[in-house]
């Protein structure tokens, strides 16, 4: 089992460099050309990798801090990636059962979190809040997959905004991964949702510029 865990850890530790390098470079640089969608897929690949590796070493070691950031960085680049393939739900298109696994497993993640964040804080752990944080944002990712996946969309670049939205969260999932482990300075509550506060202003300012036209009465992010 050691030696598992050893050959994870570097498959984690390789991916998750390649992750936050390609992500970096995506988010600094143009949208969508041709190098953008291969740096992308480099992100993707790193992302899912990195991810299950980092969800296997949870249950061998029982770290619950690798297993929230492998659940919530696999979920968001997964489901990220997913919306480029389905563009026309607004016209009839079905999302298909992977669709459907990615989202409700997250939801039962989300509701897990929810419950033990509320478990660790009655118990005077501060990490309680950041279980609650992250499934919060978790139900809410959820159910707007749910709408979206009944036809219930509000623009017609609903796959576009869910791809950088998703994306930029796999990111911040990656370098709040990359601060808490190498953090000596910061408080370890301040660690764990500093990117979150700092990046997530980027997902709203690019979801408004790509945001296009609404071909439905309430806001997107609502």
């Amino acid at each position: 089992m050691e030696l598992l865990f050893k050959i994870l850890l570097i498959i984690h530790i390789i991916t998750g460099s390649i992750g936050l390098f390609t992500g970096t470079i995506n988010i600094i640089r143009k949208k969508g050309d041709q190098f953008h969608k291969l740096v992308g897929n480099f992100f993707f690949l790193s992302m899912i990798i990195n991810a299950v590796a980092g969800f296997v070493m949870s249950i061998l070691h029982k770290n619950l801090f690798l297993s929230i950031i492998a659940v919530f960085s696999f979920y968001m680049t997964a489901t990220g990636q997913r919306f480029l393939s389905l563009k026309t739900i607004d016209k009839d298109q079905k999302p298909k059962t992977i669709d459907w696994i990615l989202t409700l497993t997250m939801l039962l993640f989300a509701l897990f979190f929810i419950i033990f964040g509320f478990y660790l804080l009655i118990n005077y752990n501060k990490f309680g809040t950041v279980l609650l944080v992250f499934g919060l944002i978790s139900i809410l990712m959820a159910k707007k997959d749910i709408a979206i996946y009944q036809g219930k969309v509000k623009f017609k670049n609903y796959w576009l905004l869910i791809h950088i939205q998703r994306m930029i969260g796999a990111y911040i999932a990656a370098l709040t991964a990359f601060l808490v482990v190498n953090n000596t300075y910061l408080p370890s509550l301040v660690a764990w949702l500093l990117p979150t506060v700092i990046l997530t202003p980027l997902i709203f300012y690019w979801s408004k510029k790509n945001a296009g036209k609404v071909i439905a009465k309430d806001v997107f992010l609502s």
